[in-house]
């Protein structure tokens, strides 16, 4: 996967993970995913297994830290269209 400017998991900017991104199971930067999904070359959240299960948990993530509900939307519907979930 080429390096993009957002998680193709969860489609949160890379320039907001503290964490500077994934890791592979070396250990190794992962530019394809951030911290919150994926460390050490696996997804941190096995039972999150589509597309629509992602757009609920980041829904709630998002309403948790305070957002409203209508803009949750709008950051939520490209999810579907990022890497992991195109298959």
């Amino acid at each position: 996967m080429k390096k993009s400017k957002y998680c193709q998991s969860c489609g949160m900017p890379h320039k907001k993970d503290e964490l500077g991104g994934g890791t592979n199971a070396d250990g190794s930067k992962n530019d394809a995913f951030c911290s919150h999904c994926y460390q050490l070359g696996e997804f941190l959240n096995p039972e999150i297994d589509s597309a629509q299960k992602m757009q609920e948990f980041v829904k709630d993530k998002l309403i948790k830290m305070g957002f409203p509900c209508f803009i949750t939307g709008f950051f939520t519907n490209g999810i579907p269209k990022l890497e992991r979930w195109k298959n």
